[in-house]
Formats: C-alpha cells, sequence, structure tokens
C-alpha cells in the first residue's frame, strides 16, 4: 500500500515538473510577433505548453525504464532464487520429524504427524524447485 502511494507521489511530481519544464521552454523558445492573433491565444498557448511537457515526460520515463531494465532483470532473478532458499528451509527443518516417524508410515502411532511432514516437505520442495527452475529460464 505504501508503495503505490510513494509511486503515485512520485509519478504526479514527475507530472508537475515537466509541465513546468514544457512551460519554461516553451516561453523562452517562443517568438511574441508569432503568437497566434485569436481571443483564446492563452488556451492555445497552454495546450502547446502541456505537449511539450508530455514529450518531456514520456522521453524521461523511457530513459529511466532503459536504464532500470537490466536492474530489474537481476532483481528479479536475485528474488527468485531468495524465495528458492526460503522454501528449501522448511525442507531441510522437517526432514528430521519424516525420518523420525518412518517406522509408523503405515499404520503406527505418527501415522497422521508422518502424511502431514511428508505433504509439507513435498509442497515446499515443489515451489522451491520451480524457483529455481524459473531463475534458469531467465
Amino acid at each position: 500500500m505504501r508503495a503505490q502511494n510513494i509511486g503515485r507521489a512520485l509519478g504526479i511530481g514527475l507530472r508537475v515538473a515537466g509541465r513546468i519544464a514544457g512551460e519554461r521552454l516553451a516561453a523562452g523558445t517562443q517568438n511574441p510577433s508569432a503568437a497566434p492573433k485569436r481571443a483564446d491565444g492563452t488556451a492555445v498557448q497552454r495546450r502547446a505548453a502541456g505537449q511539450m511537457a508530455g514529450r518531456a515526460t514520456g522521453g524521461l520515463a523511457r530513459g529511466v525504464g532503459g536504464f532500470l531494465r537490466p536492474f530489474s532483470r537481476v532483481g528479479g532473478i536475485l528474488w527468485l532464487e531468495i524465495t528458492g532458499v526460503f522454501f528449501l528451509l522448511p525442507v531441510v527443518a522437517f526432514a528430521p520429524k519424516l525420518w523420525a516417524a518412518r517406522a509408523s508410515w503405515a499404520h503406527g502411532p505418527d501415522h497422521g504427524r508422518f502424511l502431514v511432514t511428508a505433504a509439507v516437505i513435498v509442497v515446499f520442495f515443489y515451489l522451491s524447485v520451480t524457483s529455481f527452475w524459473r531463475t534458469r529460464k531467465r
């Protein structure tokens, strides 16, 4: 939730800064004698400034996106590897309990515990292996 708020604030700030920069660029390059001779000249100027700001903001966004793209890829790979390790931890933690309950796997007193432990190990081992598999695909 906080990341969305931060992203929204940064996006709004970037648009406002782009609009201000566009207005200053438009004001600096405009020739007063070439201004439109209409009654609604200010609306035309504002629209042109807004278009300039949109171009400046779009170029900046593309530049930042191009710069961050490799970091996004590496970050995604690193995230999958870390997730795979964390999914492997319950497998390591529950393996001794499964080994201790192996004698009663069919009808012993620890039959339920053996089945639950085996299910937990299978699920987390699957999640860990698929996380590393996805990392290999990237």
